[in-house]
């Protein structure tokens, strides 16, 4: 589909074996040096850590650790070698936690993912992804910057006139959940539109083989990344369609969840990622996602590692719609109305969109109350179902997923 974006995607294992024996001890050094860290790398020898075996005898830090050491006055938490004043923007994810942002060359490194796509000089991207308070739309701004794409800084909803101005600017390229492209394609549809997006690189949920196919039966060529606030860029499909390639500016672990002892290579295990970013050096990072490793490499020519993608959580964290729905969300639901003994949220799909169903205990209530409730505390609308104490299932779960990733 493309060229590489550039000559780390095809080094020799033994090239990027002596560039990360270089680039890690120097990372880790940076991370010790800062506050944020509380003394957790204490006495390592940051010279010793130049594979991922020593890597992985580092201890794990976890998104709970960010919000631990965040707060007023300090919302970066001392784990940036800048102050917050010397990033081009701050960002609030829900927590909140907070995430800084450059505005230098690529730096989210969402541009090698872009490329891959086929996005380049010439493209118009109509991003889709929220610009605000979340970084998403700013990511993929900055990748497309990288490739010399043009922006339409879209956001969400609006659908009329999202086709409209599709239409109007002659829109090559989609950036968005892999959802709302649907949406928008639709609302063309019904408006006898016919618009000219010929590529979409989608990220914030799963990517289904049924949605896929659609696009491609429309002439649109659809590939998914793998992304987060904190670290950019971590993973990212190809023309050949095997699995995620590692990025070039991130080391990616498997481990057994809740652990930082790795897996064996193929097993599912729990992502845990160092970032390169010299300005927000995180050490085997602890995403909650899950995955495994792929064997080989891929026939694209990308020699780097592959990851088979996102296989769901390592707890029951559960993205729905793009947007993360957390156990402690859950909880906060429940204690807004003295009258629910429990409460489960249900991931699941109607067609190709996500939908989400809330079943709540209760003996009665308002289901327009909870209905509300629901919207205020998990950030999204969803179907409220009253139920009778004690019907929900004893298994320990508040969150359910019921999505077949196949």
């Amino acid at each position: 589909m493309s060229g590489y974006f550039d000559d780390l995607e095809t080094r020799s294992a033994d090239q990027r074996a002596a560039a990360l024996a270089r680039a890690l001890p120097e990372q880790v050094a940076r991370a010790a040096g800062l506050p944020g860290y509380g003394g957790r790398l204490d006495g390592i020898a940051a010279s010793e850590i130049t594979d991922m075996a020593a890597l992985a005898g580092l201890p794990v830090l976890r998104k709970s650790d960010l919000g631990a050491v965040q707060g007023p006055g300090n919302p970066l938490g001392g784990l940036t070698t800048r102050p917050a004043s010397g990033f081009a923007h701050i960002f609030q994810s829900p927590g909140p936690i907070y995430e800084p942002g450059g505005t230098e060359h690529d730096w989210w490194r969402m541009g090698r993912f872009l490329n891959a796509c086929g996005i380049g000089r010439g493209d118009i991207v109509q991003n889709c992804f929220g610009y605000h308070l979340t970084p998403a739309g700013m990511i993929f701004e900055s990748g497309a910057r990288a490739v010399g794409a043009a922006v339409l800084p879209a956001g969400t909803g609006q659908t009329e006139l999202q086709v409209t101005a599709a239409r109007d600017v002659g829109t090559t390229a989609y950036a968005g959940t892999p959802d709302y492209l649907k949406v928008i394609l639709d609302k063309a549809d019904e408006m006898g539109v016919k618009l000219a997006i010929t590529k979409a690189a989608v990220g914030g949920g799963a990517l289904f083989p049924s949605l896929r196919q659609e696009y491609a039966d429309r002439g649109i060529f659809c590939l998914q990344s793998y992304a987060t606030a904190d670290l950019g860029n971590i993973a990212y499909e190809s023309d050949a369609m095997e699995g995620m390639i590692v990025d070039e500016g991130v080391i990616v672990e498997i481990v057994t969840p809740g652990t930082g002892n790795p897996v064996e290579p193929g097993q599912v295990g729990e992502v845990i990622v160092t970032s390169l970013n010299p300005d927000y050096p995180l050490i085997r990072f602890a995403t909650g996602d899950l995955s495994a490793v792929m064997a080989g490499t891929s026939p694209c020519g990308r020699t780097n590692m592959r990851i088979k993608g996102w296989m769901g959580r390592a707890d029951q964290t559960t993205k729905i719609k793009g947007m993360f729905v957390r156990p402690e969300q859950v909880a906060a639901l429940v204690a807004k109305h003295a009258e629910i003994t429990r409460a489960r949220v249900i991931a699941g799909r109607e067609g190709e969109m996500d939908v989400m169903t809330v079943r709540i205990e209760a003996q009665g209530g308002d289901a327009d109350a909870y209905g509300a409730s629901v919207a205020e505390v998990l950030k999204m609308k969803g179907t409220v179902e009253i139920v009778a104490p004690g019907s929900l299932p004893n298994d320990g779960k508040v969150i359910e997923d019921t999505r077949e990733y196949g």
